[in-house]
């Protein structure tokens, strides 16, 4: 993968992740976090909030320190917070469990880049 093609994939990552680090990290210890997205069995770990831990890894990387999984993965939160953001759903979203996935994905709908 070129650099300029890494480079823009961590900037669309950054951009797309509004939440820090320690405020995704203290979210993902919630039981509401815990409580949504899709599981493969009634007692497994989200998709979401497993990829939450993994968001958390990637904002203490530098751009430099990113592989070829980080990349993917990178592009697979923006793909995600990009489609469900294109599905807000009518009225107050403050305790919806459409803003509780977004936020195990590390954008919070609520709040703008910090």
């Amino acid at each position: 993968m070129s650099t300029e093609n890494t480079h823009a994939a961590v900037e669309e990552f950054k951009k797309a992740v509004n939440m820090s680090t320690k405020a995704l990290a203290a979210w993902l210890t919630t039981e509401e976090s815990k409580a949504v997205g899709f599981k493969t069995t009634d007692r497994s770990e989200s998709v979401g909030h497993r990829s939450g831990k993994k968001i958390v890894a990637l904002l203490g990387k530098s751009q430099a320190e990113f592989t070829c999984g980080d990349i993917a993965h990178a592009r697979k939160v923006v793909g995600y917070i990009h489609r469900h953001l294109a599905q807000r759903p009518a009225g107050d979203i403050a305790n919806t469990h459409w803003r509780y996935s977004l936020m195990n994905w590390g954008h919070d709908p609520q709040e703008s880049k910090s």
